[in-house]
């Protein structure tokens, strides 16, 4: 089952390579300019949601890069969400704010009393702000992500022109990815995710499970944030494609991201990645296969290649695979695996997932 995924998201995205079927020629794509009269009302306006907690490290680098977005700055709001408990950090974040909005950067610091909802509940509290009503989109950065500035001029139009596309996702590029080998390693499977993966479920279902820019109407219509998993991203993302919306991917934009290099902050992250989204299939399951709104090959998609396949029998197999078979058979000869299993399909696969990182030396 995994190789055949592995196999036909492959060759999807070779297809769109091949041909050269990029986002803008499967969609309505127009550079953003100010108009004669109106000047930059031309310019949509859009908000920048930075959800921060206690992030020390990379506060300035992800505040800074917002406020250097290539976009009106009164056409566009930034909105630093601190849920952050360290009283330091806090005050550092506040005053990062105060700084840009001393060079005229539209800037909010916003906290609040307590973390409910964690990154979910900030998020939702942003959006009952006054001011949000005036925004048609909403581009969301965590903490340790830095955008291109070119970012929302490259994607911002897609949704602008075509009202039928609910988000807009670019590449994620690591900018530690040489720092240990198991930030290379995860380096490899990222870039296949979003090389290979992405791009095929962008190009056959217009659908996948991560944030981006997205249209503020459609996370209305998909009943706004929920905190009831981990993967908060990914439950909007689902609620919104059983509505009928569409997604893109622009693998030609890049967002700045940082990988966890110790084993302990990996661990957690994959412990997130892992179980949230099997909670969140156990409680959308019913939901999408009774959904109308959708084709049933939507629904197919939903439930076996990204749910059941792509976040359940991978991880499942791989660590019963390598973890318990094959010591087993080492340790009793009575048990034997076939050559094919244990050397020809791993390595295929393998293969399959290092075509997105050609150039990675170890």
């Amino acid at each position: 089952m995994i190789l055949v995924e592995k196999v036909f998201a492959g060759i999807v995205s070779l297809v769109v390579k091949i041909f050269s079927l990029k986002p803008e020629k499967r969609y309505r794509w127009e550079p953003m300019r100010p108009d004669l009269e109106t000047g930059n009302l031309a310019y949509p306006m859009v908000l920048i949601q930075i959800p921060m907690y206690n992030e020390k490290e990379v506060y300035k680098l992800s505040i800074g890069a917002a406020c250097c977005l290539d976009w009106p700055s009164d056409r566009m709001i930034i909105q630093v969400l601190d849920d952050s408990t360290d009283l330091t950090v806090k005050d550092l974040v506040k005053l990062e704010c105060e700084n840009w909005k001393s060079k005229g950067v539209n800037i909010t610091y916003e906290v609040r009393n307590n973390r409910q909802g964690y990154k979910a509940g900030a998020l939702k509290e942003g959006m009952k702000h006054d001011y949000v009503q005036e925004c048609d989109y909403v581009a969301i950065f965590d903490a340790d992500f830095q955008p291109e500035s070119d970012f929302l001029m490259r994607t911002i139009p897609f949704l602008v022109y075509n009202p039928d596309i609910a988000l807009v996702q670019a590449r994620w590029k690591f900018v530690n990815a040489d720092e240990c080998m198991m930030t290379r390693i995860q380096e490899m499977s990222l870039n296949y995710h979003f090389k290979i993966e992405q791009e095929a479920g962008s190009s056959t279902f217009a659908f996948f499970g991560f944030n981006g820019v997205w249209r503020i109407k459609a996370i209305d219509n998909a009943g706004g944030w929920k905190d009831r998993t981990t993967v908060e991203d990914m439950d909007l993302a689902v609620r919104a494609g059983l509505e009928g919306w569409k997604f893109v991917y622009v693998g030609d934009v890049h967002v700045k991201s940082e990988l966890p290099s110790t084993f302990k902050a990996y661990r957690n992250q994959q412990h997130r990645w892992s179980c949230g989204p099997a909670n969140l299939l156990k409680k959308m399951a019913m939901e999408i296969m009774k959904n109308e709104k959708v084709s049933i090959w939507k629904k197919f998609h939903m439930l076996y290649s990204f749910f059941f396949l792509g976040k359940i029998v991978i991880q499942t197999a791989t660590f019963i695979f390598y973890c318990v078979v094959i010591p087993v058979s080492v340790l009793v000869p009575e048990v034997e695996i076939p050559q094919w299993g244990v050397v020809y399909i791993p390595t295929l696969i393998t293969v399959c997932i290092i075509l997105g990182t050609p150039r990675v030396h170890f």
